[in-house]
């Protein structure tokens, strides 16, 4: 009857119809108690909630029961986070790399820890501590060169602290592995533009346009150019958005 229970649980908890797998899942907890992957499951339902300190209750259960249990440990890391016990995380952390020395980490978690990482730069910015919020993003980029989306937020962080080559060559990177990405070409362009290079900063929004033809930020910034450069500000780039097309 419990392997019943869990069957249909998993079928519901797959479809992310969370109303119906959460009792089904607390009656297994009746049965047989020491079910990592139910807590670990039931953590995700309460997380999904809102429910913080439950969810945290959940998942610490699921490693007391299976300590080397990754994606329970790498929901409960999360959980810390959102709840601002950064140390906590930090220990979860450790934990979870100590457990795959050696093995290497599985895509997913890959993922799931260069996010974690991602919201923790995020929270060191927002206290106003930017230069850690960068070695925080740094540290999901090692762990996933390929998320285009964290190369531009981290190479904006390092625009906006003066960096402009690191912050050039990271927004280079995310077009090489998305090369239609378009936040990455519109700030690509103000960073030339920072530099003074104006014909690149052209480019790059006009490329920015030409994949999303309604973008107003593209549009916006082209035609600050236009502006500019028949107020003197910068050398003419080429013609206006519009002419000549």
């Amino acid at each position: 009857r419990v392997r019943k229970t869990l069957t249909v649980a998993r079928e519901h908890y797959d479809k992310r119809d969370f109303a119906r797998a959460e009792p089904l899942l607390r009656e297994a907890l009746t049965h047989d108690e020491r079910l990592a992957d139910v807590h670990d499951m039931l953590g995700v339902i309460a997380h999904d909630r809102g429910e913080f300190a439950e969810a945290e209750r959940h998942f610490e259960r699921a490693l007391e029961l299976s300590p080397a249990y990754t994606e329970a440990a790498l929901n409960l890391a999360v959980t810390y986070n959102d709840q601002g016990k950064y140390d906590a995380a930090r220990v979860v952390y450790r934990r979870i790399k100590g457990h795959t020395a050696g093995a290497g980490v599985d895509p997913y978690a890959r993922g799931k820890l260069a996010n974690m990482h991602a919201e923790l730069g995020e929270a060191y910015v927002d206290a106003g501590m930017v230069r850690e919020g960068i070695a925080e993003y740094e540290r999901a980029i090692t762990l996933c060169p390929g998320f285009a989306d964290l190369r531009v937020r981290l190479g904006t962080l390092l625009r906006d602290h003066g960096e402009l080559s690191r912050a050039i060559e990271h927004y280079e990177s995310a077009l090489g592995s998305k090369p239609d990405y378009v936040p990455a070409l519109l700030q690509l362009g103000v960073a030339f533009v920072m530099q003074g290079d104006t014909a690149r900063a052209q480019a790059s929004w006009e490329r920015a346009l030409t994949l999303d033809e309604h973008n107003a930020q593209a549009r916006i910034y082209l035609r600050t150019l236009h502006l500019r450069r028949d107020s003197g500000t910068f050398p003419p780039v080429g013609p206006p958005p519009g002419d000549g097309r």
